[in-house]
């Protein structure tokens, strides 16, 4: 743990369905302390919310002793649908009850003494993006960036601000129609990219592969558990395995459609892949790349750097740090 020389602290949240990732950090977004704890509790949201508010004390308290600090502000990515302007909780499907109307912002003000700001967290990670990953020493930048992950998620980025539209859910970029009559999402849609090329929709390939017997050195990774048939694995086994390799592409060439539709919209310096399935490098970046230069037929596209997120993991708690320090200067709201 190192220690800041300001007494300014601010605190960012990154809510998962399984877990919540806490970070503190100093006015310039630097990272001075960090834990986490299960978001698999009793159901109610409200002990999530005293979970957050202790962590933050907590971790206040071991920065606090030597450097004075206070808290200066909270910024918090949700797994769903949030009032940007109230940080009212509307919809998160992958939590107990859904958090239906529940004012966070509001409770964890209440608890820690200082402003909370709450947006989507796929937004959340297109913020980190910008402020501390590919938009770093760029005030302008124009792009797109897609979570790929258990579902697909987004956010926008125009001219160096966040885009969030009226309710904050500017930027479902996995839930554009790609196959007009292919399976039905969880949005109640058909034929969303996030049913075509999630992780569970890759892993889903596999598995059909390695039942088959056509998949012999996925087989062979996986000891034949169809359990253990991921994304992870696929990559290991897409040298070896053509079929393997076949099924990443196809799911590429979909995000590439979806990056294609968005090119020719928002014509971005940038396509940013991030999310679990980022990990698969090349095999994601190089056939969106390709597809973008065949769909896209109005303007050259050559220039329009396609590239796995340069945060990983850390883009959504990163983000919600940015989302407490700079809210005001980085997201164009309405």
């Amino acid at each position: 743990m190192s220690e800041t020389q300001s007494g300014e602290l601010f605190c960012g949240v990154d809510l998962g369905g399984t877990s919540a990732k806490l970070g503190l950090a100093d006015a310039t977004g630097k990272l001075v302390c960090q834990d986490s704890f299960s978001t698999q509790t009793d159901g109610n949201p409200e002990t999530v919310i005293a979970l957050i508010g202790a962590c933050c004390k907590a971790m206040l308290e071991r920065v606090g002793k030597s450097s004075n600090a206070s808290l200066s502000g909270l910024g918090m990515g949700v797994p769903g649908l949030v009032d940007v302007k109230t940080g009212v909780t509307k919809f998160l499907p992958n939590l107990p009850t859904q958090w239906r109307d529940v004012p966070v912002a509001k409770r964890l003000g209440e608890l820690l003494g200082c402003p909370v700001r709450l947006m989507n967290d796929a937004r959340t990670a297109t913020l980190g993006e910008l402020r501390f990953g590919c938009g770093r020493g760029h005030s302008d930048l124009t792009f797109a960036f897609f979570s790929i992950g258990t579902g697909i998620g987004g956010g926008i980025a125009i001219n160096g601000q966040i885009h969030l539209g009226p309710l904050g859910a500017a930027g479902e970029l996995g839930h554009q129609t790609i196959l007009p009559y292919g399976p039905s999402c969880g949005c109640g849609n058909r034929g969303c990219l996030e049913t075509l090329a999630s992780g569970p929709a890759i892993a889903a390939e596999g598995v059909r592969l390695v039942r088959m017997g056509l998949a012999p050195r996925l087989r062979e990774i996986t000891q034949g558990d169809a359990d253990r048939v991921t994304t992870e694995t696929m990559g290991q086994a897409a040298e070896e395995d053509p079929l393997v390799a076949e099924a990443i592409n196809q799911a590429a060439e979909f995000i590439g459609i979806a990056a294609a539709n968005v090119v020719s919209i928002l014509h971005p310096d940038r396509i940013v892949l991030g999310g679990g399935v980022s990990h698969l490098g090349p095999r994601l970046t190089e056939p969106v790349k390709r597809v973008i230069g065949q769909r896209v037929g109005m303007f050259p596209t050559d220039k329009i750097v396609v590239e796995c997120s340069q945060l990983g993991s850390e883009a959504g708690l990163r983000g919600a740090i940015a989302l407490a320090t700079d809210w005001k200067s980085v997201v164009l709201q309405y």
